[in-house]
C-alpha cells in the first residue's frame, strides 16, 4: 500500500497514481483505457499553455504526463488490443486500467463450458471481488501496478506492485518490440 508518510517521488510511480485516481473519479464499470507516457518536459515544450495545470509531481525531474488514447477498436482481449499497438519514440512508457471480477479460485472449478454463461455464473457468484487494475510500463522495463477494489474505493485504500498482473505488463512491454 502506498503511505502518505512515504511520498512518492519516482516518475512511473507518480504518473500511475495520477492516472489511477484520474479514472477513478469516474466511478466503476468502464471500459478498459489506455495512456500513453510522455515527458512532461517535452509536453511543455511543444505545448507552454499546459504549464498553468501543473502540479507538484509534474515538477519532479523525470515527470511523466500521461495522455489518454481515445476511440480503442473493439478486440476479443486486452492481449489482442496491445497486440496492435505501436509507440512513436517519444511515448516513454504506458498505462492501462482494467476492471476485473476475482473470485476464489473454487468458484472456477464448475464454470459453465459456454464463455458467456460462465462470465454471468462468475458476476453473479456471491464471493466475486470487483477490482479495478492499472498496469504501467516504460520503454526502459520499469513497472508498477496499481490494485483499488470496489469495496474499498478510497485513494489511501490502493495496493501498488510490480508483480500484481505481471501478464498485463508483459503485454504492455510488447508494444515497445521491434
Amino acid at each position: 500500500m502506498t503511505s502518505a508518510s512515504q511520498p512518492v517521488t519516482e516518475p512511473l510511480s507518480l504518473a500511475a497514481l495520477d492516472t489511477e485516481r484520474h479514472v477513478a473519479s469516474g466511478g466503476w464499470d468502464q471500459p478498459p483505457r489506455l495512456f500513453a507516457l510522455v515527458s512532461t518536459a517535452d509536453l511543455l515544450t511543444r505545448e507552454p499553455q499546459l504549464a498553468a495545470g501543473l502540479t507538484v509531481s509534474d515538477q519532479v525531474d523525470g515527470a511523466l504526463t500521461a495522455i489518454e488514447q481515445e476511440d480503442l477498436p473493439e478486440n476479443e482481449s486486452i492481449e489482442s488490443l496491445l497486440g496492435q499497438i505501436a509507440w512513436p519514440d517519444t511515448v516513454l512508457g504506458c498505462a492501462i486500467v482494467v476492471e476485473r471480477l476475482v473470485v476464489p479460485p473454487e468458484a472456477e472449478r464448475d464454470l459453465p463450458q459456454d464463455r458467456d454463461a460462465a462470465v454471468a455464473a462468475l458476476a453473479e457468484h456471491p464471493d466475486r471481488r470487483d477490482v479495478r487494475l492499472l498496469a504501467a510500463v516504460t520503454r526502459d522495463g520499469r513497472s508498477i501496478c496499481l490494485l483499488r477494489q470496489r469495496e474499498h474505493d478510497r485513494d489511501d485504500r490502493v495496493a501498488t506492485g510490480s508483480d500484481i498482473a505481471p501478464g498485463l505488463v508483459a503485454a504492455l512491454r510488447s508494444t515497445f518490440s521491434d
